[in-house]
């Protein structure tokens, strides 16, 4: 395998010397990684910490659900219909988390190698990620509550703003990537990860005359997701520049 490279920039005051003398100093100009930076830009812990933070909070989600407790005057039927709004938001919270993971892992089997500032990007990815069983469990106890759609919907709208975030810095920095991407495929990945933003929007302005129909939009959400990338996979015009969307 190649060895990895990193590209550097000149001081500017040394590239305009350079450029005068007729070489272009200043430009970025690739060398080979050393065996520090290798190791600390080695993209792998980093994706392993993260797919067990998602294995964790899909785990503590899964926790929330309780058999019920059945009594001479409690019917199986009355005890499942009482916990219903729990297993509601817990499949909803899973179907979310689940489109988020798929995200990152397709994301990032296309960067090369990271930073610090990646690092840091993904942890406050990861911070809201880590609310969800927390909102999802509000959300369960008090369906009908405006104020616990409005924490639901105001966790998977930081989870997305860190996503928008985390994709734009990488295709700001092509050089972190295996291979550049066209401006059509970064358009079309900024559309992929702000789409979202939308459909939490809708849920939060009607959470609280429609609670019932704000919940129908949160767990429809990762559906409306797969139709979108699906159609632009399968536009003509897209397919091309679609075709690594996750």
């Amino acid at each position: 395998m190649a060895p990895k490279v990193i590209q550097e920039v000149g001081l500017s005051e040394e590239g305009s010397a350079d450029r005068a003398n007729g070489d272009p100093g200043g430009e970025k100009q690739d060398r080979p990684l050393t065996a520090q930076e290798e190791r600390n830009s080695d993209p792998g812990r980093m994706l392993t910490f993260t797919d067990g933070v998602f294995a964790i909070v899909i785990t503590i989600l899964v926790l929330e659900l309780q058999v019920p407790d059945l009594d001479s005057s409690t019917s199986l039927g009355d005890a499942l219909a009482e916990i219903r709004p729990t297993f509601v938001a817990f499949v909803a919270s899973f179907l979310l988390v689940g489109m988020y993971w798929v995200w990152h892992r397709g994301t990032f089997a296309h960067v090369r190698y990271i930073t610090n500032d990646v690092l840091w990007l993904n942890m406050l990815f990861l911070l809201p990620t880590s609310l969800v069983p927390f909102a999802a469990s509000v959300l369960g106890k008090h369906p009908g509550s405006a104020r616990a759609l409005y924490l639901y919907g105001t966790v998977l709208i930081a989870i997305t703003a860190m996503r928008f975030v985390l994709d734009w810095y990488l295709r700001a920095h092509p050089d972190l990537l295996w291979a550049h991407e066209s401006r059509q495929a970064m358009r079309l990945r900024m559309l992929a990860a702000a789409a979202p933003m939308v459909v939490y929007g809708l849920a939060l302005l009607v959470a609280i005359r429609l609670p019932g129909l704000s919940i129908a939009l949160y767990f429809i959400m990762p559906l409306v997701y797969f139709l979108l990338i699906v159609a632009l996979k399968a536009d003509p015009r897209t397919r091309v520049a679609a075709k690594d969307l996750s």
